[in-house]
């Protein structure tokens, strides 16, 4: 991480609440766990003014193992000011931007991520699951940020992730509640 990216990281939690951004300790940890993991393939639902895509794209830049980033977003003005942070810490070439719904640009996808983070429509949360769940390989990880702060909307979501032998799966105590999964088989 570069002086750049940290002044603007710290800037863009200034804003956190506004931009509905993850806070700074789940960024830590995300970027940590993908340095650790070896990804290379990331899918970020909910891409908002950036700041996530931020942490990914430099823990990618950073793990040397050339990473890709694609992140969705439903808003095209939340989509541009993503686009001017990522070029701000000139990471624009392992970040790939998709604006529209979500579960239409699921339903599309054309490669296999080793990591999908979530953090969009908590009431859609189930239908990404469902769409990825068969297709990620084993190894995969999912990470889905407000499963505490939002758990009302998440819960069928959680039930359906506990319940698939296939997922073993924790909420973390970051803030928000952050749940990690890994596919095993």
């Amino acid at each position: 991480m570069n002086a750049d990216f940290l002044q603007l990281a710290e800037k863009l939690e200034e804003t956190q609440h506004d931009f509905w951004n993850i806070s700074h300790q789940t960024a830590e940890f995300i970027s940590m766990l993908i340095k650790i993991s070896g990804v290379k393939n990331v899918l970020e639902i909910g891409t908002s003014n950036g700041y996530s895509a931020m942490w990914i794209a430099d823990a990618l830049k950073e793990s040397g193992n050339n990473g890709h980033l694609t992140t969705i977003e439903f808003y095209e003005k939340r989509q541009s000011i993503a686009r001017e942070n990522i070029e701000k810490c000139n990471l624009s070439d392992y970040v790939t931007f998709k604006q529209g719904r979500a579960l239409e640009i699921l339903a599309e996808l054309d490669f296999v991520p080793d990591m999908v983070f979530i953090d969009a429509n908590k009431s859609e949360y189930i239908q990404y699951f469902n769409l990825l769940k068969d297709s990620l390989g084993k190894g995969a990880i999912i990470l889905a940020d407000n499963v505490v702060s939002h758990a009302a909307k998440v819960a069928d979501f959680l039930d359906a992730i506990k319940n698939d032998s296939r997922y073993q799966s924790e909420v973390l105590d970051l803030p928000a509640g952050l749940l990690m999964a890994l596919k095993l088989v």
